[in-house]
């Protein structure tokens, strides 16, 4: 295994990219749809599995989810309308809110479909959306303080690579700030978020195996179509509800998969 990091500064992929590629390995692993699109522009043979990958057939890197006709194939969690229903569960932590922040990493391609749907899902409910945009780690701080100054009441944050990297930054800075944040990743409640509704990465990178397994054996990922998750998880942090003074209702604990004392 060779290993390349970023460490959440994406505009080094690129050159880790090519160093990979220059390796010739037998298969490539892109962790989500970021890694994915920079490692298909330095190469078209050798096969890349993502555990999560989103829009792939918009962005050009697959023909179908059923026949990828490429060289890419792997496991799709983005579940359409999920970034709604954290909008819902944002407004059942927090009912009387119409004012909810949207940490927007505007580098990440799977980004722009996710604030499309809470903002349209932020029409129906007649809440105003104020999204704040994070390039790098480094921007989760001064984003919450600018959530602080449009008066928000709860916050919506999205799938992203570098949202996810930087979850414990994110979760110190909400608890800082008094600001209840909703997740679409466990891995955020884990380390001090208050909520998250989403699907399990940990199933999609164990899954990926099976991709790696049968292409070692000479199946091509042109013809392994690619997976969907078929389980959303509920996971809840009462600890970190009590540091934002805040009481989860007890219908939300009742469904969570898992709550986090």
């Amino acid at each position: 295994m060779a290993y390349r990091f970023a460490d959440g500064h994406y505009d080094r992929l690129p050159s880790l990219a090519r160093e990979l590629a220059d390796l010739d390995p037998d298969i490539f692993i892109a962790p989500a749809t970021l890694q994915a699109v920079i490692i298909k522009k330095v190469t078209t043979t050798i096969p890349i599995i993502v555990p999560a990958l989103a829009d792939p057939v918009a962005l050009g890197l697959i023909a179908s989810e059923s026949r990828p006709g490429g060289n890419l194939t792997g496991i799709a969690p983005y579940v359409e309308a999920l970034p709604a229903k954290q909008l819902e569960l944002a407004r059942e932590i927090v009912p009387a809110a119409i004012r909810v922040g949207l940490l927007d990493d505007v580098t990440d391609p799977k980004a722009p479909p996710q604030r499309r749907e809470i903002e349209a899902a932020g029409q129906k409910l007649n809440v105003k959306i104020l999204a704040v945009e994070a390039h790098t780690p480094d921007d989760i701080g001064p984003a919450y303080d600018a959530l602080m100054r449009e008066h928000v009441e709860v916050v919506v944050v999205e799938q992203s690579n570098m949202l996810i990297t930087a979850r414990k930054q994110i979760a110190e800075a909400a608890t800082a700030k008094k600001l209840p944040s909703v997740y679409g990743y466990r891995e955020h409640v884990e380390v001090g978020g208050l909520i998250s509704y989403g699907v399990n990465l940990n199933w999609c990178f164990h899954r990926a195996a099976y991709y790696v397994d049968r292409i070692l054996k000479g199946t091509k990922p042109a013809d392994l179509p690619v997976e969907f998750p078929t389980k959303l998880e509920l996971v809840v942090n009462l600890k970190t509800a009590k540091a934002l003074g805040l009481t989860v209702p007890p219908s939300l604990i009742a469904r969570a998969d898992e709550v986090i004392e």
